[in-house]
C-alpha cells in the first residue's frame, strides 16, 4: 500500500524538490509525515538501484527536508508531553506516530544526503538533548524526540570514523536506561532508551556494541529488580549480535568485537536474576529466551566453551561440551520447560512437570566424583519461582519438594544452597497456611510440612562440613529474629532446630540470637504454642551451644528469657532435661571473672557459681542503704531463685543413689546468706532497706518457682526443706513486716510497692503454715490481729480532718491495703479467724465511706516534704510510673475487698427492702440499695482490671434487691456487661472478670427470682445470655464458662425447684446443644496445632505448666450433654425440662430446614441439624409414649426432607429405637409409605433403611407375621421404582425381610417365593462390571446395614464420634469420648457404662464402605516417576513491548517474533458480539492469519473482547471495514487475486472436507442470527458448509470460523511439506 502511494506521487512529477516541498508545506499531521517518509524511502530505494533522477538534486533536496522541515519539527515536539507508556491518550498516540515517521524520514534524508556530516551533526545535537532531559514535567518529550533522532541516524554513522561519538551515545544511553543518572528522565523515557535506542546502537556493531556490552557487564552495574528488567530488554534485543547465528556467510559483528555472552559470568548472573527474582512476566520471558538462544547456538556451533568463573566456588554458570551434547540438551530442554510451565500458576499443569525437576538433579551431580556438574543456582531459580507464586498450593508444593531433596539423594555441599535456605526458603516458611493438615489427616496429627522441615534440617546439617555448620546455624537462628513470625511457623522452626543432633556449634553470639528468638515468640497470643516454642528453643540451646564458649552466668541470663509459667516449670521433663545437661557439662563451662576469686572449695563449679550468686545478691553496698531508695527490679531475684533450684535438683540427681542428707546440706549452704539476713530482720533496725527488699523478693521467687504447676509438693524433698528453712525465720520476718506497715515507716510513693511486697510475703507465710497445719499462737497468728487493729486505727485517725500530706496519704493507702489482705485471708476456714460475731473490724468496714478518693497531697506540702530529701528522691517521686490516679484506684479497690469480706460474712443480715433494718451497727449491710449504687459508681471510677471485688459484692447484693429494686439491678447488669465487652481483647484480666460477671448475673438465686416475677430483669438476663453467645463466635471459651456455671449450679441444687427454674432458661441449654462455629482456615490451623501440642502430653512441658482451660467449642456441647445425662426421667421437673428442650430442638430443625441459606455438606446448617438429632438421640431414653405421640409426626416429617447422610442416619436410628420401644407407632410408620410419589422422591430411602432393621424393631413382638406381611407388601412395590437408588434400598430391605420370613416359615407368603427368590438371585448374579453391580455390592457392605446395631451401638461414642466419622462429617464434628471424661466440671452419671461402644463399629474406617471407584486412578499420577507427556504452551520467544516497534509493519513484527504469516484474510464485519470477535481474534492470531477485518475497531477496547482475545489484537493486523463498505472491499480483494469464500449453507455450497483452499483466500463470516445477506452471497466465489451429524441446525459463528481457519492452515501445511520434500 505504501509503495503504491509513493509510486502514485512520483508519477505526478519526477522532480524530488517539488514533491518533497509540497509535502513539507501545511500542518505536520501524522498522515503527512508518514507519506513523506514513504516517499523518501521510495527515493532511497531507487537511488540504491541506480534509477534515481537528478543526481545532484536529490541529495540537496534531502538536506533541505532534514534541515528545513524535519529537524524543526522534532524540536517543536520536544516540549509536548510524552504521555504514559502504559495507556497513552489520543494526542500522545498521534504525537508518537509523528515522531516515529519523522525519525524514519530523517534516516532516509541522512542516507540520501550522501555525506556523513548531516548524520553526525544530528546525532551530536540529539545526544545533548538526551543528556539534558530530566524528570521535570515537559522534558519527557525532549528525551523521546532525541531517542527517535539517534535511532534514525545511528545506522548512518561510520563505525570507525564516528566511533567516539557512538561510544559516547552508547554510554549516555546505558546510564539513562539503567538508572545510573539519578537526575535523568522519567521511567517512561528510560524504558524508551532501553527498548529502542540501545538495541539500535548495538546493531551498529563495532565500538557502539562494545560500549553497550561493556556497560551491561561492568562490575559496578547494579542487579536490582528494576535494573534487571532493563538489562534483559537490551540483551534480548542484541541477542543476534551477542549470541551470533552459526554458519552465517559473513563474520558476525560480535566476532569482530570479540564478544561471546556465553563466556561472561555477569551475563548469566543477570539471566538468573531475571528468571528467579523478577516480578515482571515479560522480563522472565526475555531471560528464558536468552537461555534458550545460548543453548541453541552452543549446540549448532559444536565447540566446547565455558563461562569464566565468578563469585564463589563450584562449576561454571554455563558450559558446553560436544561430548555431552545429548545430556546437555536434555537438561536444558527440561529446565526451560519447567520454567515456562511455572508461568501458568496452575497446579494441575505444573504438578506433572515436577518429576522432571528430580531428573535435573540427577543430571546435575557427577556419578564419578559426586561434584556439581551444573551450578546449583539454576535449580534454585526454579524453587524461587515456586515460592513467589500467587498460588499458595504451588508455593507449598515447591517448599515440600525442596524439603524432600535430601531424602533420596546426597547432594554436594554448595554455599548457594545454604544461602537459599536462610533466604527465600525461610521467607516462604513464614506463611502459616503451609502447615495445614493434609486431606484425610486426623485433627491433632503433626503437620506434614513441619515433619518434612524437621527431617530436612536434621539431614542437611548432618551433611554440612564441620567448619561450615556453626556459621550456618548462627545465620539460620539470626534469620528467625529478622521478622515477626506467626505462632505456627516459629513453633515448627523451633521444633526442627530442637531435633538437630547435639554438636558444639553455637557460642555466645548464637546464645544471644536464641534469646532474641525467644523474644519473638512472646508476640503471639496463643499461649500454648508460645510455651511449646520456648521449650523447643531451650532444647536447641542445650543441643547446640558449646559450653566451653559460654559461662554459667551467660546461661542463667539466657534462661531468664524463658517464661517459667509457660514452659520451664519445675518438675517437668524439660526441667529435668536441663538439670541433666547442667550436671553433665558443669565442669566444662567457661570460667567467669566473678567466680574466679571467691576462694570456694566446692568441687562443683555450678555449686560455686550459685553460692557466689546468692552472696553477691544479698550483699548491699553502703550507698544502697538509703531509706528512701526505690524498690529493686525483680529480674535478679528471679534469676537467683531459678539457679538455686536448678543447682539443688542437679545435686539431687548426683546423690540419687548415695547420701540423701547432702541435698539438705547443699541447700543450706546456698541459702545461708539469705536465712542469716532474714533472721536478723526483727532485731536489726539498721539493716539497709534495699537488702530487706532483695531478701524478701528472693524468698517469694524461691517459693513461686518451687510451687509452679508441674511440680507436686507431695514427696518433694526440696520443697519440704525450703519450707522448713523459711518457717524458721517466720517470726523475724513477720515482726519486721508488722513494724514497717504500722509504724509510719512507709511514706513515699515507692513504699507502696514495698507494701505490696510485704503483703505478698505475709500471704505466702500463711500458706506455708497452712500446709503443715495451722496452729493458734504461731508467729503469723500473732501478727494478723495487731496488723488489723493498727490499720483500722490509722484509717480512723486519718478521717479526723488532718491535712493530707504525702506521708499521711501513703500510710492511709498502706493501712487500707493491709486491712484488705487480712480480710482476704480471714475467709479461709482453716485459719479459724472467721466467726459470726460482729467486732470492731466489721463495724469499721461497714461505716466506710465507699468510693472515697485518696486525695492527692497539696503541692506545697509535697514540695516542703521533698525539699529536705535528696534530689534523686525528688526525681523518683515526680517521675514515678505509678501515678496518683493508680494509687487512688487501688485504695478504692481495697475498700471493696473489705466490703466483700463483710457482705459474705453477714449476708444473712441484708434486708430485702430499704425499710427493713435489722442491725444498726452495720450500716453498709442493711443499706443494700445504697451499697449497690456505690458499686455502680465504683465501676465508673475503677480501671477495668480492678473491678473484681465490686463484682463479688454485686453477686451478694443483687439477689437481695432484685424483687424490690429491679431497675437498679438491670442497670448493674448493663454496666458490668459494658466493662466485660471492653475487656474482650485483654487476655490477662478478661477471664477472671468474666467468671465473676457470670457468677453474679447468672447466680441461681438471681435466675430463680427473675423467672418468678418475669419482669424486665428476666428479659435482660436473656439478652445478656445471647450477647455472650454472640461474643463466643469470636472469642473461644466464653460460652464454656457460662454453660458450665449454670449446669453445675442446677446439678448441685438437684431439686425440683432448680430444674423448674432451669426450664425458663432452656434456650441456654438449647444453644449449647447446637453450639459451634465454622472456623476460618487460619483459626482451624491454630486449633489443629494446639491439639497436636496437647497430644504430646508430658513430652512437651508447656502442657504441664499451662493450665488446660477447656475453651474449645466442643466442651460447650459436652457440658450440655453430661448435664442432660444426669437428669432423671422419673422426676417430673426433669421430665418437663427435657420434653420442653426436645420440642424446641425439633422446631429449630424445622426452622433450619426452611432457611434459604445454602445447605451443603459440612455447612453450618448441616452441622446444626446434625447436633440437633444427636441431642434427640441422647434424650430418647427419657421419653415416654405420651410425649412421643406428640412429636412422632415431626420426626417422620423430618425424614421426608432431603438430608445430608449423617442426619439421615440419625433420623433412621431414632425411628428404629421408637418403633422398637413402642411398636404402637407402626401404623403411623406404614402411613409414611402412602404419600404421593412426587412428595416422596428419594426421601423414601430413609424409611426403607428403617425396614432393613425390621428384626430389631420386632425383637419384642411375639406375633410377627402380620408385620412382616405388611412390610413385604410395601417393599415389593418400591423394588420396581424407576429410581435406581430407591430400588437398591428396597432390595436391601427385601433381602432382610425375606430372610426373616424364611426363618419363621410363613405359609401365607409361599406364593411369593418364586418371584422374590428370582428377583434377589437376579440382582446377586448381575453380570458385567458396571456401576449397578458395584453399587449393589457396596450398599450391602455399608456399615448401616451390616456392622451397625441400633441397640448395641447406642452410646455417646457412636453418637458423637463413630457415626459422624463414618458418615463423612468434617473432623471438627468428631467428639472423642476421652473429652467427655476429661471434662470434670459436670460429674459422670450413673449410666457411664453407656458412654463407650461395646461393638466393633468403632473400629471401622470410612474406606471400608465408601465408594472406591470415584477417582480410583487419582493416585497414579503422583506415583509416576516422570510423565511421558505434559502440557506446554507455545510462547513466542522474543517479546518486545509492541509500542517500541510501531514503525515496523505487522508482517515485519511477526517475522521478528519468529511467527509465520499466511495469506488468509478473515472478514468478520457482519458479527456483532464482542465475545465472538475476541475469540476469532485469538484464533486468527494463533493460526497466523494475514488480517482480521471487523466492522468497528472500537470493540477492541471492550472487556468481553479482551477477555477472549488475551492480547491477540497486539500481534494481529486489524482492518476496519463497515458492513456498507463490504461489497467494494470484496471487489478490491478479488482484483488482487483473492478467492472469496463464504461460510454458509446454500443450494450450491461445497462440503468443507472436499474443498481445497487457494493460498490467497478471503473467508467471509455471516451474522450470528441472519448469516450472510443475499446481496453479499452474490459476491462470493464459493460457499463452504461444515458437514453435520446432529439435529441442531448450525454452529456458533466463532466455532465455524475456527474450523475453516484450521482447515485452511492444515491444507497449506501439507502443501509446504510436499514442496519441501
Amino acid at each position: 500500500m505504501e509503495w503504491v502511494l509513493a509510486d502514485a506521487l512520483l508519477s505526478q512529477s519526477r522532480d524530488p524538490r517539488v514533491l518533497l516541498g509540497a509535502l513539507c508545506r501545511g500542518e505536520a499531521s501524522a498522515e503527512r509525515v508518514e507519506t513523506l517518509c514513504f516517499l523518501l524511502q521510495r527515493l532511497e530505494d531507487e537511488e540504491a538501484r541506480g534509477g534515481g533522477g537528478g543526481a545532484g538534486a536529490l541529495p540537496e533536496a534531502a538536506r533541505e527536508v532534514a534541515a528545513g522541515y524535519l529537524v524543526p519539527l522534532l524540536r517543536g515536539l520536544r516540549g509536548c508531553p510524552a504521555g504514559g507508556a502504559d495507556d497513552p491518550g489520543p494526542a500522545a498516540r498521534q504525537r508518537r506516530r509523528v515522531l516515529r515517521a519523522a525519525g524514519a524520514a530523517l534516516r532516509s534524508c541522512a542516507r540520501l544526503a550522501g555525506g556523513p556530516q548531516l548524520a553526525a551533526a544530528l546525532a551530536e545535537e540529539a545526544l545533548c538533548d538526551l543528556l539534558n532531559a530530566g524528570p521535570a514535567p515537559g522534558l519527557e518529550g525532549a528525551a523521546e524526540a532525541a531517542v527517535e533522532v539517534l535511532v534514525a541516524v545511528g545506522s548512518c554513522l561510520r563505525p570507525r570514523e564516528d566511533a567516539p561519538l557512538l561510544e559516547r551515545v552508547a554510554r549516555a544511553a546505558l546510564a539513562l536506561a539503567l538508572g545510573g543518572d539519578k537526575a535523568g528522565p522519567s521511567p517512561d523515557a528510560a524504558a524508551l532508551v532501553a527498548g529502542r535506542l540501545l538495541p539500535a546502537l548495538g546493531r551498529c556493531g563495532g565500538a557502539a556494541l562494545r560500549a553497550v556490552w561493556g556497560g551491561l557487564v561492568a562490575p559496578g552495574v547494579s542487579e536490582g529488580p528494576g535494573r534487571v528488567g532493563s538489562q534483559l530488554l537490551i540483551l534480548s534485543a542484541l541477542a543476534e549480535k551477542l549470541l551470533p547465528e552459526p554458519g552465517a556467510d559473513s563474520v558476525p559483528a560480535s566476532r569482530e568485537a570479540g564478544l561471546d555472552a556465553r563466556r561472561c559470568w555477569r551475563f548469566w548472573s543477570t539471566v538468573q536474576a531475571g528468571l528467579a527474582w523478577s516480578e515482571d512476566a515479560l522480563t522472565r520471558k526475555r531471560a528464558r529466551y536468552l537461555l534458550q538462544r545460548a543453548v541453541e547456538v552452543s549446540a549448532e556451533l559444536g565447540t566446547d566453551c565455558a563461562c569464566a568463573p565468578g563469585e564463589g566456588t563450584g562449576p561454571s554458570l554455563f558450559w558446553w561440551s560436544e561430548k555431552k551434547k545429548d545430556e546437555l540438551l536434555k537438561f536444558w530442554e527440561n529446565y526451560i520447560l519447567i520454567m515456562e510451565t511455572l508461568e501458568g500458576n496452575q497446579i494441575h499443569v505444573i504438578k506433572p512437570v515436577l518429576p522432571k525437576l528430580n531428573g535435573l538433579f540427577e543430571y546435575a551431580v557427577s556419578e564419578e566424583n559426586g561434584c556439581w556438574l551444573f551450578h546449583p543456582s539454576w535449580h534454585l531459580c526454579i524453587y524461587k519461582r515456586m515460592f513467589e507464586s500467587e498460588n499458595k498450593i504451588l508455593t507449598k508444593e515447591g517448599v515440600t519438594h525442596f524439603l524432600e531433596l535430601y531424602e533420596t539423594r546426597i547432594l554436594p555441599f554448595s554455599p548457594e544452597i545454604s544461602e537459599f535456605i536462610i533466604g527465600p526458603l525461610m521467607d516462604a516458611l513464614s506463611e502459616s497456611s503451609l502447615y495445614s493438615r493434609s486431606p484425610g489427616q486426623l485433627i491433632g496429627s503433626v503437620s506434614p510440612l513441619g515433619l518434612k522441615l524437621q527431617k530436612f534440617l536434621v539431614t542437611y546439617i548432618s551433611f554440612l562440613p564441620e567448619e561450615i555448620k556453626s556459621s550456618f546455624l548462627l545465620k539460620f537462628i539470626q534469620k528467625m529474629t529478622s521478622r515477626h513470625w506467626c505462632a505456627v511457623p516459629i513453633l515448627f522452626l523451633s521444633k526442627a532446630l530442637a531435633n538437630v543432633p547435639r554438636c558444639k556449634a553455637l557460642g555466645m553470639e548464637g546464645l544471644l540470637a536464641l534469646r532474641d528468638v525467644l523474644q519473638c515468640t512472646m508476640i503471639t497470643h496463643q499461649i500454648l504454642l508460645r510455651g511449646a516454642a520456648q521449650c523447643y528453643l531451650l532444647q536447641t540451646a542445650m543441643n547446640l551451644v558449646d559450653v566451653e564458649k559460654v559461662s554459667l552466668s551467660d546461661i542463667s541470663t539466657f534462661l531468664m528469657s524463658v517464661r517459667q509459667e509457660e514452659s520451664l516449670g519445675r518438675g517437668t521433663s524439660l526441667w529435668m532435661e536441663l538439670c541433666d545437661w547442667l550436671r553433665i557439662n558443669e565442669s566444662y563451662f567457661k570460667q567467669s571473672s566473678s567466680c574466679s576469686s571467691t576462694g570456694l572449695h566446692e568441687t562443683s563449679s555450678l555449686n560455686a557459681y550459685v553460692r557466689n550468686l546468692v552472696q553477691e545478691y544479698i550483699r548491699s553496698s553502703a550507698w544502697e542503704g538509703g531509706e528512701n531508695s526505690c524498690m529493686p527490679d525483680w529480674f535478679e531475684a528471679k534469676l537467683v531463685a531459678l539457679m538455686v533450684l536448678l543447682a539443688i535438683d542437679v545435686e539431687r540427681m548426683k546423690s540419687q543413689y548415695s547420701e540423701k542428707r547432702r541435698t539438705q546440706n547443699v541447700l543450706r549452704i546456698f541459702l545461708d546468706p539469705l536465712l542469716d539476713a532474714l533472721v536478723k530482720f526483727g532485731t536489726n533496725a539498721y539493716m539497709p532497706l534495699l537488702k530487706t527488699d532483695r531478701c524478701l523478693q528472693l524468698l517469694l521467687k524461691l517459693l513461686h518457682t518451687c510451687l509452679l504447676k508441674g511440680s507436686g509438693t507431695q514427696d518433694d524433698e526440696v520443697f519440704t526443706l525450703l519450707q522448713n528453712f523459711i518457717m524458721s525465720t517466720t517470726e523475724s520476718i513477720s515482726e519486721f513486716i508488722l513494724r514497717r506497715l504500722t509504724m509510719n515507716e512507709l511514706s513515699t510513693v515507692s513504699d507502696l510497692d514495698r507494701c505490696h511486697l510485704y503483703l505478698m510475703v505475709l500471704t505466702e507465710l500463711i500458706n506455708l503454715h497452712l500446709n503443715v497445719g495451722w496452729k493458734r499462737g504461731n508467729p503469723i497468728w500473732k501478727v494478723i490481729s495487731p496488723l488489723k487493729n493498727a490499720s483500722i486505727r490509722h484509717l480512723q485517725e486519718m478521717d479526723r480532718g488532718q491535712e493530707p500530706t504525702l506521708g499521711r496519704q501513703i500510710q492511709r493507702a498502706v493501712s487500707m491495703a493491709a486491712l484488705a489482705m487480712v480480710c482476704e485471708v480471714s475467709q479461709k476456714p482453716e485459719l479459724q479467724l472467721d466467726s459470726l460475731d460482729v467486732g470492731p473490724p466489721e463495724t469499721f468496714i461497714s461505716s466506710l465511706q465507699l468510693n472515697q478518693t485518696l486525695q492527692k497531697p497539696h503541692t506545697e506540702e509535697e514540695s516542703r516534704y521533698v525539699h529536705h530529701l535528696d534530689s534523686s528522691i525528688f526525681f523518683e517521686e515526680s517521675s514515678s510510673s505509678q501515678g496518683w490516679g493508680k494509687i487512688a484506684a487501688q485504695y478504692i479497690h481495697d475498700q471493696w475487698v473489705c466490703l466483700s469480706f463483710l457482705l459474705r460474712k453477714c449476708h444473712t443480715l441484708i434486708p430485702a427492702s430499704e425499710g427493713e433494718i435489722l442491725e444498726p451497727t452495720l450500716p453498709a449491710v442493711p443499706m443494700a440499695v445504697r451499697t449497690l449504687q456505690s458499686a455502680l459508681e465504683a465501676l465508673t471510677v475503677l480501671p477495668s482490671e480492678q473491678v473484681l471485688p465490686v463484682f463479688h459484692c454485686m453477686k451478694i447484693l443483687v439477689p437481695k434487691l432484685l424483687t424490690t429494686s429491679e431497675s437498679l439491678c438491670i442497670e448493674s447488669f448493663d454496666m458490668a456487661w459494658k466493662i466485660i465487652a471492653s475487656l474482650s481483647n485483654t487476655q490477662l484480666i478478661f477471664w477472671s472478670n468474666f467468671k465473676a460477671f457470670v457468677q453474679f448475673v447468672f447466680d441461681p438465686k438471681v435466675l430463680t427470682i427473675a423467672a418468678k416475677i418475669k419482669g424486665q430483669a428476666y428479659f435482660k438476663i436473656k439478652e445478656v445470655m445471647y450477647r455472650i453467645i454472640e461474643m463466643s463466635a469470636i472469642k473461644t471459651g466464653v460460652f464454656n464458662i457460662l454453660i458450665s456455671y449454670c449446669c453445675r449450679s442446677w446439678v448441685v441444687s438437684a431439686s425440683n425447684v432448680s430444674l423448674s427454674i432451669a426450664k425458663n432458661y432452656s434456650e441456654l441449654v438449647l444453644e449449647a446443644c447446637i453450639f459451634g462455629t465454622v472456623f476460618r482456615r487460619d483459626q482451624r490451623l491454630i486449633q489443629d496445632v494446639q491439639t497436636f501440642i496437647e497430644n504430646l502430653g508430658h513430652e512437651c512441658a508447656a502442657n504441664v505448666v499451662i493450665e488446660n482451660t477447656k475453651r474449645e467449642d466442643h466442651y460447650v456441647r459436652i457440658c450440655a450433654v453430661k448435664f442432660l445425662c444426669l437428669l432423671d426421667g422419673s422426676n417430673m421437673s426433669h421430665k418437663l425440662f427435657m420434653e420442653d428442650l426436645a420440642i424446641k430442638l425439633l422446631d429449630k430443625d424445622e426452622l433450619v430446614s426452611k432457611s434459604r441459606t445454602r445447605y451443603y455438606v459440612n455447612s453450618q446448617q448441616h452441622r446444626v441439624k446434625n447436633r440437633i438429632w444427636q441431642i434427640l438421640l441422647v434424650l430418647f431414653p427419657k421419653f415416654d409414649q405420651n410425649f412421643l405421640n406428640k412429636i412422632i409426626d415431626k420426626i417422620f416429617q423430618a425424614g421426608f426432607i432431603n438430608n445430608q447422610a449423617s442426619i439421615k442416619y440419625f433420623i433412621e436410628w431414632i425411628i428404629i429405637l421408637i418403633l422398637h420401644k413402642f411398636p404402637q407407632f407402626l401404623p403411623k410408620f406404614w402411613n409414611c409409605f402412602s404419600y404421593g410419589e412426587e412428595n416422596l422422591k428419594t426421601s423414601i430411602c430413609t424409611f426403607l433403611s428403617v425396614l432393613s432393621h425390621l428384626d430389631v424393631i420386632t425383637e419384642t413382638i411375639l406375633e410377627k407375621k402380620l408385620i412382616l406381611k405388611q412390610a413385604l407388601t410395601i417393599v415389593l412395590q418400591w423394588c420396581f421404582n424407576h429410581n435406581f437408588s430407591i430400588r437398591l434400598y428396597a432390595l436391601v430391605a427385601l433381602k432382610k425381610i425375606w430372610s426373616m420370613c424364611k426363618g419363621l416359615h410363613i405359609e401365607e407368603l409361599a406364593a411369593l417365593t418364586s418371584v422374590i427368590e428370582s428377583s434377589l438371585s437376579q440382582v446377586e448374579n448381575m453380570h458385567g462390571a458396571g456401576s449397578a453391580k458395584k453399587n449393589w455390592q457396596r450398599i450391602q457392605e455399608h456399615f448401616f446395614f451390616t456392622a451397625f446395631h441400633p441397640l448395641k451401638d447406642y452410646c455417646l461414642e457412636t453418637i458423637f464420634y463413630t457415626l459422624p466419622r463414618l458418615s463423612g462429617l468434617t473432623e471438627d464434628e468428631w467428639i472423642a469420648i476421652g473429652k467427655f471424661t476429661r471434662f470434670t466440671d459436670i460429674p459422670l452419671g450413673a449410666g457411664f457404662q453407656w458412654y463407650l461402644s461395646t461393638t466393633h463399629l468403632c473400629e471401622l474406617k470410612p474406606g471400608d464402605w465408601s465408594q472406591q471407584d470415584a477417582g480410583s486412578n487419582s493416585g497414579e499420577a503422583d506415583n509416576q516417576s516422570e510423565w511421558t507427556d505434559v502440557q506446554k504452551k507455545i510462547i513466542p520467544w522474543k517479546n518486545h513491548v509492541p509500542d517500541f516497534d510501531l514503525e515496523l509493519v505487522f508482517q515485519d513484527r511477526a517475522a521478528k517474533l519468529g511467527k509465520s504469516i499466511s495469506r488468509l484474510i478473515v472478514v468478520a464485519s457482519l458479527i456483532d458480539k464482542p465475545t465472538n470477535l475476541g475469540g476469532l481474534c485469538r484464533t486468527c492470531e494463533v493460526f497466523g492469519a494475514a488480517a482480521l477485518v471487523m466492522g468497528s475497531l472500537q470493540c477492541v477496547r471492550d472487556k468481553q473482547f479482551q477477555h477472549l482475545s488475551v492480547s491477540a489484537e497486539q500481534w494481529l493486523p486489524l482492518v476496519e471495514v463497515k458492513p456498507p463498505q463490504l461489497i467494494d472491499y470484496l471487489q478490491q480483494k478479488k482484483a488482487e487475486g483473492y478467492t472469496i469464500v463464504g461460510v454458509e449453507q446454500t443450494a450450491k455450497s461445497l462440503d468443507l472436507t472436499r474443498y481445497c483452499f487457494p493460498e490467497k483466500s478471503l473467508l467471509l463470516l455471516g451474522n450470528e442470527r441472519e448469516g450472510i445477506p443475499a446481496n453479499l452471497i452474490q459476491q462470493l466465489d464459493v460457499c463452504v458448509e461444515i458437514p453435520q451429524q446432529g439435529i441442531i441446525r448450525s454452529l456458533n459463528v466463532h466455532v465455524s470460523g475456527a474450523l475453516l481457519i484450521w482447515e485452511y492452515t492444515r491444507q497449506q501445511l501439507l502443501k509446504q511439506g510436499v514442496s519441501t520434500a
